[in-house]
Parts: structure tokens; sequence; C-alpha cells
């Protein structure tokens, strides 16, 4: 989304984008006819096919095109890390002596390079990622990815600006106080984002309340959380409502606090969508925004364990006036801070000052 949030911005603001990307649709493909370029929300996107089918997404293809057109680039943003379409895709374009901005997006995390395939990722970056991300300009979107990746490579400059969050043009309606605190968990559901703690610590909440958990992901893992609830006493307060597009604004609206307890988080979009709302946020340390939250006064960060986030939990729920204030003050700010005009112009900045040396 905040890819494709960046592409439509820079258009209306006269910059000429285009997008490559693969056919990848999950572990199937895309229903369209590939190497030939769409328009998509005012944006040219051509969608090029893959061979492999797993999270390498290698395709010949893509990287010919990159090849003949890069020279009429003057630069060239590549999102994530970790896979063949980006590692060649930046190969290509500093061979063609076009300017890489690079956007992690995540995957250049300290976490990243201790969960899975760990002893293909430290050979892969030794031997040939870190040699090219020395020769690139990265940004990231928050303070401490910054801070992460400055350890891991001396990359050309790091530069921190927020990701596009799709707001909408107001506030849901008021959330309803039924004397039951309600929280919500609203993300992919995968081991990295902590739903495991979550449910640990609400054995340690002593005031009544419901936790909505809004999401999809694999259904082994889910299960998995689903008998953990059943082990703690707590599934009867629990609403599995499964993943939520469009309708996500009211629902978040009408909670009082998101709770995200992630291990590792390179931004945290759904903490930007919670606040336009009105709705506090509970987060990990180890959530990008956790320091905007706190500095802010939206919301309330503690330690990754269940002891800690029951009790914190328990703390929140006796600050009805501080969540009230939030309520009031954070729609407004956010929408204030996250204006897409206002951080379009400094994506803008960001290429010009590469362009201009």
């Amino acid at each position: 989304m905040s890819v494709s949030m960046l592409a439509e911005q820079l258009e209306k603001a006269g910059i000429q984008t285009e997008a490559y990307a693969t056919t990848a649709n999950g572990k199937t493909e895309l229903p369209l006819t590939p190497n030939k370029p769409l328009v998509v929300d005012g944006v040219t996107v051509t969608y090029f096919k893959r061979l492999t089918k797993d999270h390498s997404h290698f395709s010949p293809a893509l990287l010919t095109q990159l090849w003949k057109q890069a020279p009429s680039f003057d630069i060239i943003h590549i999102h994530a890390w970790w896979n063949l379409v980006s590692l060649f895709s930046c190969l290509v374009a500093l061979m063609r002596n076009v300017p890489v901005v690079l956007s992690p997006r995540g995957t250049l995390s300290p976490y990243s390079f201790q969960n899975k395939n760990i002893g293909i990722k430290w050979f892969i970056h030794h031997l040939f990622g870190k040699p090219l991300l020395k020769r690139c300009y990265i940004h990231v979107t928050s303070n401490q990815e910054a801070e992460a990746i400055s350890k891991i490579v001396k990359a050309k400059s790091i530069t921190n600006i927020p990701n596009f969050v799709k707001l909408p043009e107001s506030t849901a309606a008021a959330n309803e106080q039924t004397g039951v605190f309600k929280l919500i968990f609203f993300s992919r559901i995968e081991e990295k984002k902590g739903l495991d703690i979550l449910l640990n610590a609400l054995s340690f909440v002593t005031f009544p309340y419901t936790l909505t958990i809004a999401g999809d992901g694999d259904s082994t893992y889910i299960n998995t959380l689903k008998a953990l609830a059943e082990k703690n006493g707590i599934a009867a307060n629990i609403n599995w409502v499964g993943f939520k597009g469009d309708d996500k604004f009211e629902m978040l609206a009408g909670e009082d606090l998101l709770v995200l307890p992630s291990y590792d988080e390179n931004f945290g979009n759904v903490i930007i969508e919670s606040l336009s709302e009105g709705t506090a946020v509970l987060v990990s340390p180890f959530v990008g925004l956790a320091d905007y939250v706190t500095e802010n006064k939206l919301g309330w960060q503690c330690e990754l364990n269940a002891a800690a986030m029951g009790n914190m939990i328990n703390f929140i729920i006796g600050r009805p006036d501080e969540l009230n204030d939030i309520r009031t003050i954070a729609p407004g700010k956010i929408r204030a801070e996250f204006d897409e005009g206002r951080l379009v112009k400094k994506y803008i900045d960001l290429y010009n000052n590469i362009i201009n040396g």
C-alpha cells in the first residue's frame, strides 16, 4: 500500500514514475498479460512473469527490461531485499550507473538476520549484498530502522521518511462505552507479530475485556494460537474476525486500545490508522513508531513479555482521561503530520538531492 501510494503521489506531483513488478500473487499468478504496460491508478505498471514460485521471485524478463530501460531513469527505487528481483535489480541499476534508493521495509533488521534462512542470508550478505548496499542511498521509515542498518552496512546515506498511509477523510463514529475494555490486534498473523505474547499477557488482566483479532495468516499457526487461548482460559473473550479491508477504520474507531506486540516492525502502518480514528496504541519497543507514540503521548510501550504487557494493560485501563485525550487529539495530529502532499515533497527532495550530488 505504501509503495503504490508513493508512486501515485509522485505522478500527481508531476514526477514521471513507472513501476516494475512480477506477476506474483501469493503462490499463484496475477490474471493479466505479462510484459505489457498498464496504467493502474495513474501509474504505468509492467508486470513480468517469474520463474520461481517462492519468495525469490526470479524474473529474467524484468531484469532484461530493466537493463534496457535503466539509463532512461534518473533514480531507481527498490523496495525490500532478500529476493532475486531486488538483489539483481540493484546490480543492474548500478552497472548502468543509475543511482539506487533502497527501502528495505524491515528486511535488514537484526530480527531478519536471526530468523529463517540465517546461514543463507549471511552468505548472500557478505558475498553479494553488502557491496551493493554500500553503493545505495537507503530510505528508512523510523530512527530505529536507521540505527539498525547503520550497524550492518555503511551506505551512501540513510534518510528517514515515513510511509504513506491511506486514511479516510474524516473519523468514524465515536466509541461507545460498554463497561468492558475493548482491545484489538490488527495485523498479519505470523510469529513476528508477537500475538502469542498478547494471549499470554491477558492472563494478567484483572478488568473485564474483549480482544478482537483482525487479520489472516497460516491456518496451522492460527490454530496453535487458538489452542493457546483455550489453554489460558481466555477463548471466550476473543473474537477472531479475519481479514478486514475498507471497513477497518470503523472497526478501529470502536475499540479502546490497539496492541501491536511485534518482535520486529520497521514502521507499523496500523498504528497510524488506529490513531487517525483516535484509538490509543500499546506497542513493543521493537516497533519503529514506538518512540513517536510515547514522545507525542499517543499511547504506551512496554517490554515484550507477558507479565509486563498484562500489567501495562491494567495500568492503561485505569487511565480513562488519557485515553479520552488521545481520542480527541490524535486524529487531527495524524492527518496533519502524515498529509500526502507533505510526505511526497520529502521523497522528491531526497531524489533531487541524490541527482544533484
